[in-house]
């Protein structure tokens, strides 16, 4: 039997491949985080090198569930951990790096999982103050340092390392971050996630992003998804929910969605752990987060920032995520939500974090060919060269969210304002939540089933098309038989169109939302325009000013121009 280096070194022609894989690359994973880096990494080793790339699951995390499936449901070829040790690869690449790894026959390369090292995990090191990724307990066995390459997103990372673990400082390599690499790729499609995020016509996004374990935001302010997506106006803020890939892991997809019901019914959107996080960071606003990567990097983006934790308790003290805890703005979850967002974006003085972050995260634009360079000596003794060029920008893809139809009950107020024109603010209710401090009346489309709401509602919209029975016999059919507090009913006809009818008169309308030139068709929303109509009468106004000359409706910025036409 040959040597294994010999054994690696012979040409990898099988005769049942269509094209040749001179090389062999190995992904070895033990979380979902890790496994999603890895698939970053592996982009950058084009198969028309002649490289193949396999993957497996290191054994031994709390949080490997689904693991299996991620790598089969995106095409990857997949071996177990038995069979992964007893073959042989030009090179094995993890994001979290473990003793065991030592079994498998090839160089490692490890790498962060994340912004840099940061987290204690002494479950991983058994040294309280060493973060994950920089322990002597997890880079070397018997005195023998473990991976040929440990990859580092900044020069002062290996100082740290020097401290760590001393002996291991000559197999640290810069090669900064490819993620976020990814990140500054993709900034030129900000519409187009927004777009993905269902963010438009004036409105914004706020991110909620939280790590996990009990010092996470999450950990510490369970309800604050629920405060802030039932605190904004709806019309004009929309609040996306990003959850680390540990936390759909440890409690599983389903208990995570069962969990978020309420907070998504009343409009939060949810990221998916596997991707969409990148997307949803870019068509962001405002973040509010806590010591995860996902708010680190919102930090390099100069979006708004709040911190509702901050994690130091499980941070090490010397890293830029522990400085940039410290550093940044507090969100107060019991406070005014609005408010401080809104002073918050006042304020905004982004260059304060931003040294913090250059901290982290360094040789910007150049993380992908560093990491080819890491990597493809390894591949000298297959001939197959580093590549002439560096790698081409590899946008992320547009975001995914998952969501439910949307909030069915809004609490609205509002006013006529001196140039006639109504101007509007609407928040979502949340099932079986008491309202403790009426905003205004209650409108509701006619999904809703809490019958509470129902009975209590000023305004009842129909918002399905072609539904039955007919748009004027519905209408007249739930203003006479509802309580007397119904005083408008709307009914969608389409996108852009809509039937009234008036409790005060029996007057009958139909709406419209006329398309100004090198505009967009513009879209009715019937409950939006049944709440700008009780506005409008309950400032003593009448239908017929409205046949006459209209209304505008204000939500924020955007400015919604409607005509009204009695019938015939």
């Amino acid at each position: 039997m040959p040597v294994p280096s010999l054994r690696r070194a012979r040409r990898r022609r099988p005769r049942w491949n269509t094209v040749a894989e001179e090389a062999q690359v190995l992904g070895v994973a033990r979380t979902l985080t890790s496994a999603t880096r890895l698939l970053d990494v592996m982009r950058l080793l084009p198969p028309q090198d002649g490289i193949g790339v396999s993957y497996t699951i290191n054994p031994g995390s709390a949080f490997a569930d689904g693991l299996a499936e991620y790598f089969t449901g995106r095409g990857g070829r997949l071996l177990s951990w038995r069979e992964a040790t007893r073959r042989s690869f030009d090179l094995a690449v993890a994001c979290a790096v473990h003793p065991s790894m030592r079994r498998l026959d090839a160089p490692l390369m490890v790498m962060p999982h994340g912004a840099g090292y940061n987290r204690l995990v002494v479950e991983s090191t058994g040294e309280p103050g060493v973060p994950a990724g920089l322990s002597r307990r997890e880079l070397t066995r018997w005195g023998r340092v473990l991976p040929a390459v440990i990859g580092v997103s900044h020069a002062d990372q290996i100082g740290r390392l020097r401290q760590t673990c001393p002996r291991a400082v000559p197999r640290a390599q810069l090669i900064g971050d490819y993620c976020w690499e990814r990140i500054t790729d993709s900034l030129g499609r900000r519409d187009l996630y927004r777009a993905g995020m269902g963010v438009g016509a004036g409105r914004r996004l706020v991110v909620i992003n939280s790590t996990w374990s009990e010092h996470s935001l999450l950990g510490r302010h369970p309800d604050l998804p629920l405060k802030l997506v039932t605190a904004l106006p709806a019309d004009e803020f929309a609040v996306a929910l990003v959850l680390h890939p540990n936390v759909w892991i440890r409690h599983s997809r389903q208990r995570v969605f069962a969990r978020l019901r309420r907070e998504m019914d009343a409009g939060l959107l949810v990221l998916p752990p596997e991707e969409g996080w990148r997307a949803a960071l870019i068509a962001s606003d405002w973040v509010v987060g806590d010591h995860g990567s996902t708010t680190f990097y919102a930090a390099g983006l100069e979006r708004v920032l709040l911190l509702a934790a901050t994690g130091l308790d499980e941070l090490d003290p010397a890293s830029p995520t522990a400085d940039f805890g410290r550093s940044a703005e507090r969100l107060d979850p019991d406070g005014d939500l609005l408010d401080q967002l809104l002073t918050a974006a006042e304020k905004h003085a982004p260059e304060s974090l931003q040294e913090i972050f250059d901290r982290q995260v360094g040789v910007r634009g150049t993380a992908g060919r560093r990491h080819q360079e890491a990597m493809y000596p390894f591949f000298a003794r297959r001939n197959i060269p580093l590549p002439t060029d560096p790698p081409e920008p590899d946008p992320v893809p547009a975001p995914r969210p998952e969501r439910t139809p949307g909030p069915t009950t809004y609490e609205v107020a509002g006013e006529v304002l001196p140039d006639g024109s109504v101007a509007l603010r609407r928040w979502p209710v949340a099932a079986r939540r008491p309202i403790e401090e009426p905003r205004g009346f209650l409108a509701v489309t006619d999904l809703e089933v809490y019958s509470v709401w129902q009975a209590t509602a000023a305004v009842l919209a129909r918002t399905v098309l072609d539904a039955e029975p007919a748009p004027a016999d519905w209408l007249h059919h739930h203003i006479q038989d509802s309580s007397a507090g119904l005083d408008v009913a709307v009914a969608a006809l389409d996108d852009d169109r809509a039937l009234l009818l008036l409790r005060r008169g029996g007057i009958l309308l139909e709406a419209h939302a006329p398309q100004s030139w090198g505009e967009p068709r513009p879209r009715l929303d019937p409950l939006l325009l049944g709440a700008a109509v009780n506005v409008w009468l309950d400032a003593a106004r009448t239908a017929e000013e409205l046949t006459e000359r209209g209304l505008v409706v204000r939500t924020g910025s955007r400015a919604l121009k409607v005509s009204f036409t009695a019938p015939p």
